[in-house]
């Protein structure tokens, strides 16, 4: 694969999240996102209680972005 053919339009990237949270908020538990995005939004909000200079809410949302980043771009 070369750079003028990428396997993901970047571009997309605020859409497609957009249209992934809306999803998961009309289906709740049962979108196959939910669990790992809060999943990654606990295990931030721990690693922000742990660390000295950034607190739990950050953590939690860099968290959550991640994830939900990682499902969208695998």
């Amino acid at each position: 694969m070369d750079e003028q053919d990428p396997k993901h339009q970047d571009h997309e990237l605020l859409s497609d999240a957009k249209d992934e949270v809306k999803d998961m908020a009309t289906k709740g538990l049962d979108h196959p996102s939910t669990k790992p995005v809060l999943t990654g939004a606990a295990v931030g909000a721990i690693a922000g209680g742990l660390l000295p200079v950034v607190t739990w809410p950050i953590g939690l949302v860099a968290g959550a972005g991640f994830m939900l980043y990682k499902r969208l771009r695998p």
